[in-house]
């Protein structure tokens, strides 16, 4: 691709607001070609500007080259290896704060971990364990259940869990299950309908733990009731593990439901396009 001077990009870009669609469609295109180097000259022109229509532009063309790296990141997501739950909550985070950096998120992690991981005794058992664990998550760090705005997409974007404390039953259940499993315990999400939990389950143990009501342990027996109140069949997958690729998929879920009470049809189409990457159709 060719790499164009700054006086080019400057005289390209003032042709956004042409009225001839077809200059600006062509601009765009041309634009969009330079990839996501061409976004610090692209804001430092929206800062310059004092036109409100090339400035909603300049815009557009921003959040369609974010959206597009953000693609491209989450098909290299499904392909990798371990598909690692922290990268993927990270990537469909620069969907609202295209911006943020793994490295930030990572490190707030880490400092939770190291929190719980200096509370924590191994010898215990599993009930005891869990026990520690909430200790520290929801009476030291005071992680709660965002019931005032549940339906915020806020609560489905790891990085504003990480600042407010407060989440929805997935969200809190990610960051659970990140710091159990680097404790090297048996923990594990499950996909229940309505509600996401976390199983403890080695040879011995098998318990479930509700992130969403401070960790509340509960058992397979209180599944069954859950189900029947609910007027469902009991399914395997409602007792067992589901992998870090059903985490992503029903945080994304939840994103859509959001936009979707939001009244903002362009980003329920946009997070759909993002699950069907990760829901390829079967032929």
């Amino acid at each position: 691709m060719e790499k164009l001077s700054e006086k080019e990009l400057h005289a390209l870009v003032s042709l956004l607001d042409d009225t001839d669609r077809e200059v600006k469609d062509h601009v765009k295109g041309k634009i969009i070609s330079m990839g996501n180097d061409v976004i610090p000259f692209l804001e430092q022109k929206w800062e310059n500007s004092f036109n409100p229509d090339l400035q909603r532009e300049i815009e557009e063309l921003v959040h369609e080259l974010q959206y597009s790296l953000l693609k491209e990141r989450l098909e290299q997501w499904l392909l990798s290896e371990d598909r690692d739950l922290l990268q993927g909550l990270w990537i469909l985070n620069t969907y609202q704060y295209p911006d943020l950096e793994f490295e930030t998120i990572n490190a707030e992690m880490n400092q939770i971990y190291f929190e719980v991981w200096t509370a924590f005794d191994q010898n215990l058992t599993a009930f005891d364990q869990v026990r520690q664990i909430n200790n520290v998550l929801f009476n030291q760090l005071r992680f709660s259940a965002n019931t005032k705005n549940f339906h915020s997409p806020g609560n489905s974007m790891i990085s504003n869990v990480l600042d407010t404390r407060r989440g929805n039953p997935i969200s809190l259940c990610a960051i659970y299950y990140l710091v159990a499993q680097k404790l090297g315990l048996p923990v594990y999400g499950v996909n229940l309908p309505n509600l996401f939990v976390l199983t403890y389950k080695s040879a011995e143990t098998t318990i479930y733990i509700n992130a969403f009501n401070k960790g509340l342990i509960f058992s397979r027996q209180d599944i069954n009731n859950y189900l029947q109140h609910l007027k469902i069949e009991p399914r395997d997958e409602f007792f067992e593990p589901c992998s870090n690729l059903d985490i992503v998929k029903r945080t994304l879920r939840n994103l859509i439901v959001a936009f979707e009470k939001l009244g903002e049809p362009h980003k329920v189409e946009e997070v759909r396009e993002l699950l069907a990457i990760l829901e390829p159709p079967m032929y």
